[in-house]
């Protein structure tokens, strides 16, 4: 797999260093309620942009599709937009990033050993989405170890007092113990935001460690499957490089995807949807959020450029 480009790791270095006093910057965006679009640019134009769209809007004011977005344009100023973003829906298999995740914080701390056996496990389980690679990691790794790393205090990507978030509780198998989530019952869940900020601390190295974050984006990199997100944006932004996770059962599909290159392109991007066309809509979706962020971005340099005409 390619190596991360130099302008990837002066990101995680440019933001690392600045980032503490932004450490949770997505409740502060969403705290106030999401009728008031006011409160951010970025999801004001999110909003708008989905709206004209008269199935995204069903879906969106039916709490039937969450979105997700971070940009990260300027480090220093870090941008989150979301809609039905604590909204807790069954995932299918975009989870399995964080088994990923504990099946790394396993390996550093001597819990599992990283053989050329767990590593082919790990990328077969992301690239591919393969479900028997996926429940030999869960099996290594217990529903316990796997828990513990979602809701421990240092990521918090399962919160109880946050709208909960990433869960794994089944084998991706029909056998096996089921440990449901303890709000929804939901066996493979997400929520917008927390995969939105598990894409965040991951691509400012806060996961595992920098070497950890770095080793898991590599096995993110070139997705094999080519379907949702990446369909879209392997025609319109062929040269971007796309680090991504999905999932699909039955009427349920979500996505997740960091966009990196390509005239511009940098942002994290998250979609779940309970909908039967659920994987052409998230490949619709790709449009109205570009959008977005580009109507976002001239806004923001509108107002910081009147702001300093003022007293001229």
């Amino acid at each position: 797999m390619r190596k991360l480009s130099l302008a990837l790791i002066l990101l995680v270095v440019a933001v690392t260093s600045k980032i503490n006093a932004q450490e949770l910057p997505f409740k502060e965006c969403v705290d106030a309620p999401l009728e008031d679009f006011n409160s951010s640019v970025l999801t004001s134009q999110l909003y708008n942009q989905i709206s004209k769209d008269p199935t995204m809007k069903r879906l969106v004011d039916q709490k039937r599709m969450a979105v997700g977005i971070v940009s990260l344009d300027d480090p220093n100023a870090i941008q989150y937009a979301g809609l039905n973003g604590d909204e807790m829906m069954y995932a299918a298999s975009l989870p399995k990033i964080a088994i990923l995740l504990s099946a790394m914080d396993a390996i550093e701390k001597g819990e599992l050993k990283e053989t050329a056996e767990i590593k082919k496990d790990m990328w077969l389980m992301i690239s591919k989405s393969n479900n028997q690679a996926s429940t030999r990691m869960i099996d290594r790794l217990g529903y316990d170890k796997i828990s513990s790393v979602l809701t421990s205090d240092r990521y918090k990507l399962y919160d109880q007092n946050k709208g909960g978030g990433l869960w794994v509780g089944k084998r991706y198998a029909a056998a096996g113990e089921r440990r449901p989530d303890p709000m929804k019952g939901l066996s493979h869940a997400a929520t917008a935001e927390q995969v939105c900020r598990f894409y965040y601390k991951l691509v400012t190295g806060k996961l595992v460690s920098p070497e950890r974050s770095k080793a898991m984006l590599d096995i993110m990199e070139n997705p094999s499957l080519h379907h949702k997100f990446v369909n879209t944006l392997e025609r319109i932004a062929p040269n971007a490089r796309l680090f991504r996770k999905s999932g699909s059962w039955k009427q349920y599909h979500s996505d997740s995807i960091l966009v990196w290159g390509d005239n511009g392109r940098r942002y994290i991007l998250v979609a779940l949807v309970e909908d039967p066309n659920g994987e052409q809509i998230i490949r619709n979706l790709v449009f109205p959020v570009e959008k977005a962020i580009q109507k976002s971005r001239t806004l923001l340099a509108s107002a910081i450029k009147g702001a300093g005409n003022v007293g001229d």
